[in-house]
């Protein structure tokens, strides 16, 4: 199939250190092109891919500093309108700023929903647009949105060798990813003094999210149990993952899907998390990690990691989480496109 992907401009693809949706399209574009397809990347000019690269910007829009970056999305747009007859399907990973034009064009498309649905500001526009076609990464994400045309949901999914499991005993709880209310830095810490197993903390900090770290956590770093060793680059990823006893998602908003739980078990590592979002779906309660409700349970399940096996966790990931399997899950998705019956331009009654 002759494919488009179009990716956000923010990060490159993949992103240097953090950027979920930039890594999620690296991988999908990465396989479908190791499958034989005949991919095309709209992205920024400093991404790496096997695919044909479209540069939309010189460089990621976060490193360059660009004050408008909306400019620079609606150019991207124009260039896949004007290249969209080229393709069989155009996969869009950038929100919604392309609907008012795809609807109006003969090509099948469809656009994932990488982030999180309850915001009241996009309500009315996706009850607009709720015939376009759209995927989720987890039937959780969809909660807020149950009225648009969901056809499919998608687990993302990384290249099975981009992590090597460790089935030794990890000697660490690990925190890894962004400092910030919603994702529960205090949780993790507050576990570690409970339970005295030492916590380590690789995470950035948004500017957005500066006075809560220098409020809120900043100030538990002193802690025996905690040490806070910033941002690491996908490479140190490996050795920090695979050397944790657990990883902690002890999250408080509704994640989307949460790639690091899956990085976790690739590296055979289990997963204790907060009952929310997506959670129920990726963790299977004794086998990959523990789903918890409370700090009690959370207790609980760091004195009970010993029974869940790494081979077992890495076994879930090979199963479920894997680029080839998500490849797949979109590939009939494009088929299906291809053959829909009712164009998919038309206008929402």
């Amino acid at each position: 199939m002759r494919i488009a992907q179009v990716a956000p401009l923010f990060e490159s693809v993949p992103p240097r250190l953090y950027g979920g949706t930039e890594r999620v399209v690296s991988w999908l574009t990465e396989e479908l092109v190791r499958q034989g397809h005949e991919v095309t990347l709209f992205a920024s000019g400093d991404s790496e891919t096997s695919a044909r690269l479209i540069p939309c910007a010189p460089q990621a829009l976060r490193l360059a500093g660009v004050k408008d970056p909306l400019a620079l999305h609606v150019l991207m747009v124009e260039r896949v309108l004007q290249m969209a007859h080229e393709f069989d399907v155009v996969h869009f990973h950038i929100d919604y700023l392309h609907l008012p034009l795809m609807r109006r064009i003969r090509v099948p498309y469809l656009t994932t929903l990488h982030g999180r649905l309850d915001l009241p500001e996009i309500y009315p526009f996706y009850k607009e647009f709720r015939d376009a076609p759209f995927v989720s990464i987890s039937d959780a994400q969809r909660r807020p949105l149950p009225f648009i045309n969901w056809v499919g949901t998608v687990h993302h999914g990384l290249p099975r060798d981009l992590y090597r499991p460790s089935y030794g005993p990890g000697k660490y709880l690990a925190f890894l990813g962004r400092i910030s209310p919603e994702k529960r830095p205090d949780r993790a810490i507050d576990l570690a003094e409970r339970v005295g197993v030492p916590l380590l903390m690789a995470a950035k900090v948004d500017r957005a999210d500066q006075d809560y770290f220098e409020e809120v956590i900043k100030p538990r770093l002193s802690s025996p149990w905690v040490e806070f060793v910033g941002e690491i680059s996908e490479a140190e990823k490996q050795e920090f993952l695979a050397g944790a006893l657990a990883l902690l998602m002890l999250i408080d908003w509704p994640e989307p899907f949460g790639i690091v739980m899956i990085e976790a078990n690739a590296c055979g590592t289990p997963v204790i998390a907060w009952r929310c979002g997506s959670v129920p779906e990726i963790i299977e309660p004794g086998r990959n990690g523990y789903i918890v409700e409370s700090m009690e349970e959370a207790e609980k399940a760091v004195e009970e990691l010993s029974r869940i096996s790494r081979r077992e966790c890495r076994r879930v990931f090979e199963e479920r989480f894997t680029a080839e399997r998500m490849a797949r899950d979109y590939l009939k998705l494009y088929e299906s496109l291809r053959v829909e019956e009712v164009p998919l331009w038309r206008k929402a009654a």
